[in-house]
């Protein structure tokens, strides 16, 4: 191997191959490709993915994508669904079937029991006289001019093609689903997403004895002490209905003494911050996130008919991973 080898070179010129074949991939979304939706979109089971070798691989992705946008999915091996897993397939499924060639033949082995059961058949190949093309019900073809590899043998444009391909599928089917970022979050609830799709106000707040509360009356000193014991780095103050009236924080505080107040006989309701911002227990913690930035504050009191019902800062939400 030589040490003055043009690597970056090479590389430009596999992505430069693979770009290409990915911009003549549009003329084959076609009448077959919204057949393909039609057949997906009235299905009433799953569709059912298939490939062997490199085609598997992409397979499984396309499966999964399908699953997370909406079309239920998953993807079968072909040389296992032949020793019994072929019963996870049902009337109602969809097959996907993939393979370049056309010519699988641990595919082909299974196609008479598909046909058999009158389950529809999708293949995608890059022969469109293949054995898999002309016995599908419809066939969308992923034909590329060369692969990347040198030796035009290892699976690199096709399997990008492949790809491409099948997240145009799922993304037309999510689309015409009219599938919603909060739909999304539901099928990625432990991911960054799903946390701040999902996680409300309500799942991260504090409440009842842990909350900060103190009544106009007391004395600011009263009111440090009750930020000091909650550690939320700030008190709610209310009146003698129990509504919110106000808030004091840590940096009242700071403001207070550079100005030599006595915060053993002024009470809480001469200094604390009036009308402060609230929220709802319901809103999402991301709603909460972007209101605590753009009034520039790191607490915020939740509110239900003006009466106090939970309190959190910045820390909540960054443990429970919303920022």
């Amino acid at each position: 191997m030589s040490d003055t080898f043009d690597y970056c070179g090479f590389g430009r010129k596999v992505i430069e191959i693979e770009a290409e074949a990915l911009q003549k991939l549009t003329q084959y979304i076609n009448g077959s490709f919204s057949e393909a939706c039609h057949l997906i979109a009235s299905c009433t089971g799953k569709v059912i993915v298939m490939g062997m070798g490199k085609s598997g691989h992409i397979g499984n992705k396309i499966a999964a994508t399908l699953a997370s946008t909406g079309t239920p999915s998953f993807f079968v091996h072909p040389g296992e669904a032949s020793h019994g897993d072929l019963g996870m397939i049902k009337k109602g499924d969809v097959v996907l079937a993939i393979s370049n060639s056309g010519e699988a033949a641990e595919i082909m082995t299974l196609l008479p029991v598909i046909k058999r059961l009158g389950i529809p058949l999708i293949s995608m190949t890059g022969k469109p006289e293949s054995s898999m093309a002309k016995l599908a019900q419809t066939h969308l073809q992923i034909t590329v001019a060369q692969e990347a590899c040198p030796l035009n043998l290892a699976p690199t444009s096709s399997t990008t093609a492949t790809l491409a391909m099948g997240d145009a599928l799922a993304i037309a089917l999510m689309e015409a689903r009219g599938f919603t970022a909060d739909d999304f979050a539901l099928s990625h609830p432990g991911g960054a997403l799903g946390r701040k799709l999902l996680l409300r106000i309500a799942d991260v707040m504090h409440t009842g004895e842990m909350l900060p509360i103190v009544t106009e009356q007391a004395t600011i000193k009263d009111a440090l002490l009750e930020v000091s014991r909650k550690g939320l780095g700030m008190t709610a103050i209310i009146d003698n209905n129990q509504k919110l009236t106000g808030v004091f924080t840590d940096g009242d505080l700071r403001r207070l003494l550079d100005n030599r107040v006595d915060i053993h006989s002024t009470t809480i309701g001469e200094v604390m911050t009036r009308n402060p911002a609230t929220i709802s227990a319901q809103v999402l913690a991301a709603e909460g996130l972007k209101l605590m930035e753009d009034h520039k504050i790191s607490g915020l009191l939740v509110t239900e008919n003006e009466c106090l019902v939970g309190a959190l800062n910045m820390h909540d939400l960054l443990k429970a991973g919303v920022m």
